[in-house]
């Protein structure tokens, strides 16, 4: 990877499947932070979680690009193999709410205009994002 690329780890969980779920994305630049967010989702599926945590990594982009990001390439670090290789277009997407999902984030992805690539990697490759989707969680579930 280019080291000016800005890397973005993204992730999603849900305890059950379906079950309480919650997304949440990691912004770097050159290894220091840009940002990071988080969000329940309610009664969702792993798979739904996945995807969520890579739209709202997108629409943050598109929100706030031109401040650090325009012109750069955006490498998106996802432990989930099988959105990967959705997005990527290796596999169809059969599900049909995870059809609506593939589509907002290539409707996304096709507005920002710069280049935009997503990768696999191993879950330990992406436990910061992985805590933060534990801790919003947690968070929503206590009682």
């Amino acid at each position: 990877m280019n080291e000016d690329a800005i890397i973005i780890h993204t992730d999603g969980g849900s305890r059950g499947n379906p079950g309480p779920a919650a997304c949440a994305f990691v912004i770097t630049h050159r290894d220091k932070e840009i940002t990071r967010q988080s969000k329940y989702l309610g009664e969702r599926t792993n798979n739904f979680a996945e995807y969520q945590g890579v739209i709202l990594a997108l629409q943050y982009i598109l929100e706030n690009r031109d401040n650090w990001a325009k012109g750069k390439k955006i490498f998106f670090l996802l432990d989930s193999e099988l959105i990967v290789r959705q997005i990527n277009g290796v596999y169809k997407v059969k599900d049909e709410k995870l059809k609506t999902l593939h589509g907002q984030v290539k409707d996304l992805v096709a507005k920002i205009h710069d280049n935009v690539f997503f990768r696999n990697v191993p879950r330990e490759k992406n436990k910061y994002a992985d805590m933060l989707v534990n801790e919003e969680l947690d968070k929503n579930l206590t009682v």
